[in-house]
């Protein structure tokens, strides 16, 4: 049940980080799937600064925030 959670919070977090980045990423479905990996990042992320997230709305913002950073990544390296 918990690996539903992280696909449902990641896509989540893949739509909102589209959105904040303004068309930075490459349409809805790589959107999606950055949000899911960015999950991934986000949790490296926050680990490595020590905060722990707890419930659905601190995992959705270290989820948003790992899709953030690697849609801007995911740009850098589109514009070359």
């Amino acid at each position: 049940m918990d690996f539903i959670w992280f696909i449902l919070i990641g896509l989540l977090a893949g739509f909102i980080a589209g959105l904040i980045m303004h068309g930075k990423g490459s349409g809805f479905l790589i959107n999606l799937l950055i949000g899911v990996i960015g999950g991934v990042l986000g949790g490296l992320i926050f680990e490595w600064l020590g905060i722990v997230t707890k419930n659905f709305v601190g995992n959705l913002i270290c989820a948003t925030i790992g899709a953030v950073v690697l849609l801007f990544i995911f740009s850098l390296l589109k514009k070359k």
